[in-house]
């Protein structure tokens, strides 16, 4: 039994948006993932830090979740800024139980139990490459979020997965930052980022949390190991 976190998997069996494209980091990626989700086992438990599928909806996704659940390991999932197939929940939900998907659960102003620890998540916020101003709406719904989310790990550690990046080399979202130096937050791993960006990451550890990058392709599509 153990816990392993991957994000920005970007399937795409049916929406036909290989990104074998971006080259040769993502050669032959589908395959890579599946060769390194068939080592995991049902006691097992994968975080997917968002960016899951290219699908513009669940019908569009099917292909790529009916790709994931042959893989018997729980999944965890948390939205990315890519995961256009993304409802409520109980849609979400509604969908999986129809189509027999049993390995799904969604991490989504809720948190997780695994052991002694929390697990907690949301999106985030990220101020963008073309550096328009803060959408206030939008960031303060997702640091509400989150916050629900550690608040629901009522006092036990917490290890919480973002899909943006709180801060990397030039940038901090001081108010995600400060949400999870308030609970506090022993780790936090985030995706988003790929390609040169990847070079921009800040691992290590900040305000008392420590941070890790856990994209798909920088981790040569394996998932990450948080702890057995």
């Amino acid at each position: 039994m153990a816990l392993y976190a991957i994000g920005d998997l970007h399937l795409s069996l049916t929406a036909d948006k290989s990104m074998e494209v971006f080259g040769p980091a993502w050669k032959d990626y589908v395959s890579r993932i599946e060769a390194s989700l068939s080592r995991l086992t049902a006691e097992d438990v994968l975080v997917l830090a968002g960016d899951t599928s290219w699908g513009i909806d669940m019908a569009e996704a099917e292909a790529d979740f009916r790709f994931l659940d042959r893989f018997p390991c729980r999944k965890l999932l948390l939205k990315g800024n890519h995961d256009y197939w993304w409802s409520t929940v109980s849609k979400m939900n509604a969908f999986f139980a129809e189509k027999g998907f049993t390995t799904f659960s969604f991490l989504h102003n809720s948190c997780h139990v695994y052991g002694s620890h929390a697990i907690c998540g949301t999106r985030g916020w990220f101020f963008e490459e073309d550096q328009k101003p803060h959408d206030a709406k939008v960031l303060n719904r997702e640091v509400g979020r989150l916050e629900t989310s550690l608040r629901a790990a009522e006092g036990r550690p917490i290890w919480c997965f973002l899909h943006y990046p709180p801060l990397y080399q030039g940038y901090e979202c001081r108010e995600i930052l400060e949400v999870l130096a308030r609970y506090p937050v022993e780790l936090c791993c985030y995706g988003h980022l790929h390609g040169p960006a990847i070079r921009r990451r800040f691992v290590g550890e900040q305000g008392g949390t420590t941070f890790s990058l856990i994209s798909a392709d920088h981790l040569g599509f394996i998932p990450k190991k948080i702890c057995d």
